[in-house]
Order: structure tokens, then C-alpha cells, then sequence
């Protein structure tokens, strides 16, 4: 377990969650971008085991940046398994607000503080968007952004989220909401999927979401993570959800009739 220590600094404990994989280019400069704009902040690096030693190189910075922990994981499990075991990890050493984000600087850092200070504030997520007003996208494709805000339309739309940026990965969670409202560890899905379903369960739990609009940059070092497979995973997932839905729906009118 990661030995995360609980902050001087604020009464809340915080813990930004940063998935890795081969980010060794970027690893370092995120880690002390985040103790420049939020130091109150814990770190946890979850790292699947990346061969270019990123983990290695997050670890070294324990002693310098402080409250900064790796937590290694034996192979390339997916994007959603990454996040649920940071996150039981930081739960699990005391913090009250889960911060997830991207290693490579997609996700800038400035933004850490208004997150969670939406979150200290009674919502129990606040989602760092691209698509509400102020939010913008940056060095994108043209291709991939129409991707990206029609599969949004599409996500909202068919699950009725009433959110803009259902597949945002910049966000802060309630760890309580997590526990309580989502059971977050038996959500399945990986990559765009992910932030799809943890969005489906706690509107449908009736929890409280603000989109904070942020400015989003595609990555400038390292390789992109993303593939057909994951969008299409996230076009199945929907329906599915969809389903899940109805018979919901249905069950409860029986039961009532």
C-alpha cells in the first residue's frame, strides 16, 4: 500500500491519481507542475509497469517534490483498472477528494485547485470540460474533435447525462460518492468507456456534477493511448447502458403495478 501522507496544508485530503505508461518524457515535469499549482496536493503515480522506467523516475522524485507515491502494477491491464486501484489505494490512506488526471500534460495542472474546490464545496464531481463555455480544445484534428464532441452528443444523449464532456478524464471525485453512491470497483469498462459508466452511476445515483471548463492540449511528447478499440468499447457500452436502463425501468413498474 502507498504511504500517502496527509497534507499540512488543508483540512481536506487530496490526492491527484496520474495512470502511466511509457511517460518517462513526461513523468517529471507533470509531478512538480503539480506541486507548483497545487502543493497541498498528494501524488500517486499508478504505473503499469512501463519498460521505459517511468516509474523509476517517479519514485526518485518522492525526496525532493514530498507526499508523492508509486504504486506499481504488474502489466498493461487498461485505463479503468488503473484508476479503480489508485483510487482504493488513496481512499484506503485517508483522502476525502480522488483527483484523476493525465500524464501527459493533456490535463494542465492550473487547473487542480478549481476542481477541487468545487468538490469542497458540496458537488460530488466536478468534471475539468472541454465542451461547456471557456472550454477549448487545443492541436487537435480536425477528425478527431468532431469525434470527440459527437460521441459526447451521442453518450449524453442516448443515457440522458444532461453533461457535456461525458468522456472528460480530467476530474475530482467525492471519495465517499465513489464508495457509496458508484461502487466504483465494479465498474468494467477501460479508456472512453470508463468515464462514461462512472458518469452513468452517479446521475443515476443522484449525485451532484459541475463541468469546469478547461483548456485541453493534445500530448507534444510520448505516444497516444488511444485506439479504434477503445471508442468502439465506449459505442457498445452506451447501448448497453441503455438497456440496463429500460429493464430498470421496467422491473420497477412491475414491482409498483
Amino acid at each position: 500500500m502507498p504511504n500517502l501522507r496527509r497534507s499540512r496544508l488543508t483540512a481536506v485530503r487530496s490526492v491527484a491519481i496520474v495512470p502511466t505508461y511509457n511517460e518517462a518524457d513526461n513523468i517529471e515535469a507533470l509531478c512538480r507542475s503539480i506541486r507548483e499549482h497545487a502543493p497541498w496536493v498528494g501524488i500517486l503515480v499508478v504505473d503499469d509497469n512501463s519498460p521505459d522506467g517511468t516509474a523509476d523516475i517517479a519514485a526518485r522524485l518522492a525526496d525532493s517534490l514530498g507526499d508523492l507515491s508509486v504504486l506499481r502494477r504488474p502489466g498493461k491491464n487498461g485505463l479503468g483498472a488503473a484508476y479503480r486501484a489508485g483510487m482504493r489505494a488513496a481512499i484506503d490512506a485517508g483522502a476525502e477528494i480522488c483527483l484523476q488526471m493525465d500524464a501527459d500534460f493533456s490535463h494542465d495542472p492550473v487547473e487542480i485547485p478549481a476542481l477541487i474546490s468545487a468538490v469542497e464545496h458540496g458537488v460530488d464531481l466536478a468534471v475539468g470540460s472541454r465542451y461547456v463555455p471557456g472550454g477549448i480544445t487545443e492541436n487537435w484534428p480536425r477528425q478527431r474533435r468532431m469525434l470527440s464532441r459527437w460521441g459526447n452528443r451521442y453518450a449524453s444523449g442516448v443515457l440522458g447525462l444532461a453533461i457535456n464532456d461525458a468522456t472528460a478524464g480530467y476530474r475530482a471525485y467525492r471519495s465517499s460518492s465513489l464508495d457509496d453512491k458508484m461502487h466504483f470497483e465494479t465498474v468494467g469498462a477501460d479508456g472512453y468507456g470508463f468515464q462514461i459508466e462512472m458518469t452513468h452511476r452517479l446521475v443515476r445515483a443522484g449525485g451532484k456534477i459541475v463541468e469546469i471548463p478547461i483548456t485541453f492540449r493534445d500530448r507534444t511528447l510520448g505516444q497516444s493511448k488511444m485506439s479504434k478499440n477503445i471508442v468502439r468499447e465506449a459505442l457498445v457500452l452506451v447501448l448497453k447502458l441503455w438497456v440496463d436502463d429500460r429493464r430498470g425501468r421496467r422491473q420497477r413498474r412491475i414491482q409498483g403495478g
